[in-house]
């Protein structure tokens, strides 16, 4: 198993310091104060004007960097800062949040497959690692001369969880990106925010895009280690 706590040590440490510059960024971009004083909350509902769309509210909710688009209730969730403050950065995750509301109503077609993964990824999710170890286990346990691998079937469960995982880690890219553009077109068309303003809102959402970067290629990773020992390639 000595791999695939490597693989577990790199991934963490890629993601700790990509949080902590994304969080970097934000508060520098904080400070960045938009001359139209306008608030995230109030770029949000402009956003979602301007695309046509009048049934999803803009509301607050606790915590930081918790900003989130609710595709069930149809709400704009905004962290307190953002849905508060007046800056680059909370322009950024307000307009984000929205190109998920804008996704949502044009049918973009990733938002709609990555949701209808979200209930299969859960209990994958879930479920999965015990599945894993029991698999690992039952593998050693059953290994004889005759059948060098063991019973495999419990193990190709686990990875096969894993791979749903991953694809739903992979598919999330696009919709990311897709938002962030849509975002940065309107935020830019619009004139919502000044040249120097949007340079802020760019550089911040290239380390938010970053975050799921990481945790996708940290999961395919992940993945491929999982598979190496169902199909004979590592033995424990």
């Amino acid at each position: 198993m000595g791999g695939y706590y490597i693989i577990i040590i790199i991934s963490m440490a890629v993601s700790w310091y990509i949080s902590w510059k994304l969080k970097s960024k934000f508060e520098y971009y904080s400070n960045v104060h938009l001359k139209n004083g306008l608030s995230g909350k109030e770029i949000a509902e402009k956003m979602l004007r301007d695309n046509g769309i009048n049934d999803v509210q803009v509301i607050s909710v606790p915590g930081q960097l918790t900003d989130h688009y609710n595709p069930a209730n149809k709400t704009v969730n905004l962290s307190e800062a953002v849905y508060m403050q007046r800056n680059a950065a909370a322009a950024a995750v307000a307009a984000h949040e929205c190109g998920h509301a804008v996704q949502h109503a044009v049918g973009y077609s990733m938002l709609e497959l990555r949701s209808k993964l979200v209930p299969v990824v859960n209990i994958s999710s879930n479920l999965m690692q015990f599945v894993l170890i029991a698999g690992i286990v039952i593998m050693a346990a059953t290994r004889t001369i005759e059948d060098p691998n063991g019973n495999t079937i419990v193990l190709a469960i686990g990875v096969l969880m894993f791979a749903f995982t991953t694809l739903f880690a992979f598919i999330t890219l696009p919709v990311e990106y897709d938002a962030s553009n849509r975002a940065m077109k309107w935020l830019k068309d619009t004139g919502t925010v000044t040249a120097e303003e949007f340079v802020g809102v760019q550089d911040s959402l290239k380390w938010a895009a970053r975050t799921y970067v990481v945790a996708a290629i940290g999961s395919l990773a992940q993945l491929l280690y999982w598979a190496s020992l169902l199909l004979g390639g590592r033995r424990n």
